[in-house]
């Protein structure tokens, strides 16, 4: 498959690379991720990506890249020069934007294996910084390896080497934490001066250790609606917009890349367990790479590099578009729906409706969608509304 066709009318185009490793897997995390360390093969990973580039690169040519964004596992346990090969290999094959983001996700613990200034130098703008908590104890109960201090070590680093762009991770609704303990994580990430928090809460997911041996002390349901509550309200005040859910930025730094998925836009997949969406004249594809590191090595070293491409169907696309569009605080408009999906707006229209009636959904003008207040407290369930009937 080729992006044949009149590439103005194609979506914006980014590229995700999956690092996959860590020191230790997290007990909450659900990520495609693998405990290795030192021990984990990377020149030969890297070797790998490569060859994955140049099969991506034919997928979608002629196309110029908004965003880069290199997620794990950690990837900041690959060297400055590891990750600067990477990013040049990437420039050689793609045409990329004047104002690319190139985000890296570091752990506060794991920045020290290179010089900050070496990942800034090598390419890298956006830094994206797992802190989680500024609580030692609930560190300690998340099983992450890094110190209060490390986190502020790591900001300060980073901002020392050039980055102007950094996100901090942090999470609510953890173990132990009432409303007063979450709001000083917002504020204790805010006098860091960041430009971008990440603001999410804790979820057992399938398959990690939490959900299979749940820690003690979770907040209840009501809890952890008057912490969302009161920290939107905290991260208002401290000057941060919300224009998504978990997703708060100053002065305009918002995420790139992200808001490439939340649009429904196209984005290309390098690495293990890497997936991606693609638009043509012939329609929309998904496809995603071998998940077990050694699997997509030996995948890449001895294969083709062919993947299976599946066809995006009708009922599919209003629900994964609706899945990421309604995450949006300014929610859409019907021409990006159309423009994106590729089916007609009564489709969306028909079953908008009784979405009104109830509440969940409103109009922000006569061809613009939000998800309302109440909406967006129970958004799992008006996502739900749009799957496939």
């Amino acid at each position: 498959m080729t992006s044949d066709g009149n590439l103005d009318a194609l979506p914006p185009l980014s590229l995700y690379v999956h690092l996959p490793w860590c020191v230790r897997k997290c007990p909450y995390c659900d990520f495609n991720s693998y405990s290795a360390g030192s021990d984990a093969p990377r020149d030969r990973y890297l070797d790998a990506l490569l060859v994955d580039l140049d099969i991506e690169a034919e997928r979608a040519p002629g196309r110029e890249l908004i965003s880069i964004f290199l997620g794990g596992g950690t990837p900041s346990l690959f060297t400055p020069e590891q990750i600067a090969r990477l990013l040049d290999a990437a420039g050689e094959r793609f045409a990329v934007a004047d104002n690319i983001e190139i985000t890296m996700e570091a752990n506060p613990g794991t920045v020290e294996c290179g010089d900050p200034a070496g990942y800034r130098n090598a390419g890298v703008n956006r830094l994206s910084i797992g802190a989680q908590s500024f609580a030692p104890e609930s560190l300690k109960v998340l099983g992450r390896i890094h110190t209060v201090d490390d986190i502020g070590r790591a900001v300060s680093g980073a901002r020392d080497a050039g980055f102007a762009n950094i996100n901090i991770d942090l999470m609510y609704g953890l173990p132990g934490q009432n409303v007063t303990a979450a709001i000083l994580d917002i504020e204790r990430g805010a006098r860091l001066g960041v430009n971008h928090l990440s603001w999410y809460q804790l979820t057992l997911e399938p398959n990690t250790v939490f959900h299979a041996r749940p820690p003690a002390g979770l907040p209840g349901e009501e809890q952890s609606f008057e912490m969302q509550s009161r920290g939107q309200e905290r991260l208002a005040e401290l000057g941060y917009e919300q224009y998504e859910v978990s997703a708060y930025a100053r002065d305009g730094h918002r995420s790139i890349h992200n808001l490439n998925y939340w649009l429904f836009g196209d984005y290309l997949a390098v690495g293990a367990g890497a997936h991606g969406k693609i638009s043509d004249s012939g329609g929309l594809w998904r496809y995603v790479k071998p998940a077990n590191p050694r699997q997509y090595m030996e995948f890449i070293e001895h294969g083709d590099g062919t993947i299976q491409l599946e066809s995006i169907s009708a009922p599919d696309r209003l629900f994964e578009f609706m899945l990421n569009a309604l995450r949006l605080t300014a929610g859409f408009d019907e021409g990006l729906f159309t423009a994106r999906t590729g089916l007609p707006v009564e489709v969306l229209r028909q079953r908008i409706g009784p979405l009104l009636r109830k509440g969940l959904i409103a109009a922000s003008d006569e061809y613009s969608w939000q998800a309302t207040a109440l909406g967006r407290r129970f958004l799992n369930d008006l996502q739900a509304e749009f799957l496939p009937q």
